[in-house]
């Protein structure tokens, strides 16, 4: 099979040559060298000036990490740092192509095999071609081209968080293989998003990608591992960078839009950790609610709660529970206990249901007259 024409070439340069294609003879040259005193004795009758002649003829010949090796014994000899290495000049444009390139191909089951597009070599080494996608986007996020690299790297990270329920590569968990942090990523898209926007541009994209992106317990596969071991839920990452009430009441705002935007669109695309049901959504975005819940409660926003607790794009059991929440602030302790009796018979075991039950003095949910439905009264 041969490879895809596109720019992802560049990700697969400098491959190693056909086994047996270096001569036995060099094996023999490479093995045939002299030791260290043989060497210092060889190099005896030599002058200096012709031991320099040789130095030059080794460092203006030899290869680039011969070179680097010879200019790093003569700084530390003469005492200089060494240089910082310059920065990485990427192009937008050609990040966010190749971003997509690589998104297409993965999306259209290209990665696993029958597809001539991709190599059998390039699909062992998806991880590898990944992480270098993942380095371009960020840098291009904060490159003067903002926009091009602000988008490669949020579809990097659609990408990325529909390899939970998606199989696009083998690898039993991607993201681990890959090395690849959402949370970190998502704080650098949101931060430069933020810079060079402003905070309304920020809060409207935020709040869309928080309904789109959240989980419960991280984007692993796994749950375990470096990467798993790095994950932050994004509602934490956002509610660090909102340090004053009004920032919250924007967000808010912009959240509840997002939600009434998903409740417009349903299901949509079938894409398993990306579009939710109401149930699924309300768990993946538990935390958020209960930051919300939170920081709202007693202010003037407090009514943005209960817009909240009625929404038609949230249900299920955490959606309960938050209702239960709202209802037991506001002293309708009836009508918390009902909708936590609700909650507790789906998620018996759930530590926070049961925490409030008690605080509640409810009964154990299997000794409490069965509902069919939450009350919504």
């Amino acid at each position: 099979p041969v490879g895809h024409l596109g720019t992802l070439s560049r990700f697969h340069a400098g491959r190693r040559p056909p086994h047996g294609s270096l001569r036995p003879s060099a094996w023999g040259q490479l093995m045939e060298r002299m030791d260290r005193d043989a060497f210092f004795a060889a190099t005896t009758p030599l002058d200096e000036a012709l031991l320099r002649r040789v130095l030059w003829t080794l460092y203006w010949r030899g290869s680039a990490a011969l070179r680097g090796r010879i200019e790093a014994e003569l700084r530390a000899a003469t005492g200089q740092s060494p240089p910082k290495p310059s920065p990485v000049v990427v192009d937008p444009e050609e990040v966010l192509s190749d971003v997509r390139e690589f998104a297409e191909l993965a999306r259209a089951g290209a990665y696993l095999g029958g597809d001539r597009r991709v190599t059998p070599r390039e699909r062992t080494r998806w991880r590898f071609t990944f992480r270098a996608l993942a380095k371009d986007a960020i840098a291009a996020s904060c490159d003067a081209a903002f926009s091009e690299g602000v988008t490669a790297l949020e579809e990097l990270v659609d990408l990325a968080v529909e390899t939970w329920g998606w199989d696009y590569f083998r690898s039993d968990d991607p993201l681990e293989a890959a090395g690849f942090v959402v949370s970190d990523a998502v704080e650098t898209l949101w931060r430069s998003t933020r810079e060079r926007e402003g905070f309304a541009p920020f809060a409207t994209k935020a709040a869309g990608q928080l309904v789109r992106w959240e989980t419960r317990h991280g984007w692993t596969r796994s749950g375990y591992g470096k990467v798993a071991a790095k994950e932050r839920p994004l509602a934490v990452v956002l509610a660090g960078m909102l340090p004053a009430p009004d920032r919250w009441v924007a967000v808010v705002d912009c959240y509840l839009a997002a939600l009434d935007q998903a409740a417009r669109q349903g299901s949509g695309r079938a894409r398993s950790a990306n579009d939710r049901t109401p149930e699924r959504r309300s768990e993946a975005l538990a935390l958020w609610h209960s930051l919300l819940l939170d920081r709202l409660l007693g202010s003037e926003a407090e009514d943005r709660l209960d817009r909240l607790g009625a929404h038609p794009a949230l249900d299920g059991p955490e959606q309960w529970f938050f209702q239960a929440r709202l209802a037991a602030s506001k002293g309708d302790e009836d009508r918390a206990r009902r909708l936590l009796s609700d909650a507790l018979r789906r998620l018996p075991g759930r530590p926070e249901f049961r925490t409030f039950a008690d605080e509640l003095g409810l009964e154990p949910p299997e000794l409490c007259p069965t509902r069919l439905a939450p009350d919504q009264s």
